[in-house]
């Protein structure tokens, strides 16, 4: 980044600035030569530049809402945004897109220290599965359909105690962890 010292590694700077400005959570460190923007050693952003563009990158860029369509690639997990001399995009989307790749990440790494927790045991994998999906728990346990807040709810902390394919959506996070604390009293 700091060998561009053109436009592109102002573009790289800038940005990267903004990943940086998410949280006082933010680490910063070198991951296969990129910029990585981190919350704790999970990776959610990084820039890179090269000879004709930078990317803004994110570590689960496909999981991510991209309502102003900038972000590119076909990788299972990955996404990023080009950027360069000549381009244009829209700004605040970019900085949507970074707080957006961040908060995901924050939200993942609560509801799997929730899941991590005593008061939570994680299923044993199943050695043959690999994206830790209990098929038998979610076969049995349908969320209802048209299901109230309450019953969301209680299907999250059930599905957190028999399988860990997803976290906690961010939405009922701070409510699965106070009904935790209630009931481990």
């Amino acid at each position: 980044m700091r060998e561009h010292s053109g436009e592109l590694g102002a573009i790289a700077r800038r940005w990267f600035d903004v990943m940086r400005s998410c949280g006082d959570d933010v680490r910063e460190l070198l991951h296969d030569g990129h910029p990585t923007a981190c919350i704790g050693d999970a990776a959610f952003g990084y820039v890179n530049s090269f000879t004709a563009h930078t990317n803004v990158g994110f570590f689960l860029g496909a999981k991510i809402t991209d309502p102003g369509r900038l972000l590119e690639g076909t990788g299972k997990h990955m996404r990023h945004v080009k950027l360069g001399p000549g381009r244009d995009f829209d700004a605040t989307a970019l900085r949507t897109l970074i707080e957006t790749a961040y908060t995901d990440m924050k939200a993942r790494l609560e509801a799997e220290a929730l899941v991590g927790s005593p008061a939570v045991k994680r299923p044993e994998p199943d050695r043959r599965v690999t994206t830790r999906l209990n098929r038998a728990w979610h076969a049995k346990n349908r969320m209802p359909s048209g299901a109230n807040r309450a019953v969301r709810l209680e299907w999250h902390l059930k599905h957190a105690q028999n399988c860990a394919c997803r976290p906690i959506p961010a939405s009922l996070h701070t409510e699965v962890k106070d009904t935790l604390r209630r009931r481990e009293r």
